[in-house]
């Protein structure tokens, strides 16, 4: 299932369900079919989800490098911090652009 968010701002941002759950949940959102980020939610939500990407990235950074050559030749998988960034960046932009900004998403049902 697809979810799309739309900012008042900033084009839309469209991710699978999985990702925007772990995203919402991060920064303390329900995860239903709608919901809405306003303009006082938005910093915070982004600081959140900075901390979050910076902890991953420690994390990864401390990772056992793999003995197998072929392992070390693969691209490195795809995670928190490449999946967040597009969201603090709608957050932050939106945020910044004035009282009345606002983030809504949508998806066909609850996730």
């Amino acid at each position: 299932m697809i979810v799309t968010f739309q900012s008042s701002e900033t084009g839309e941002l469209l991710m699978y369900a999985e990702t925007a759950k772990t995203l919402l949940e991060i920064v303390g959102k329900e995860t239903g079919a709608r919901g809405v980020f306003t303009q006082p939610e938005m910093l915070p939500a982004a600081a959140k989800l900075q901390r979050a990407v910076d902890e991953a990235r420690r994390q990864m950074a401390g990772a056992p490098e793999p003995d197998d050559e072929e392992e070390r030749q693969k691209p490195p998988p795809v995670g928190l911090p490449q999946r967040a960034w597009p969201m603090i960046d709608m957050l932050e932009r939106t945020a910044n652009s004035g009282p009345e900004a606002h983030i809504v998403w949508e998806a066909a049902a609850d996730f």
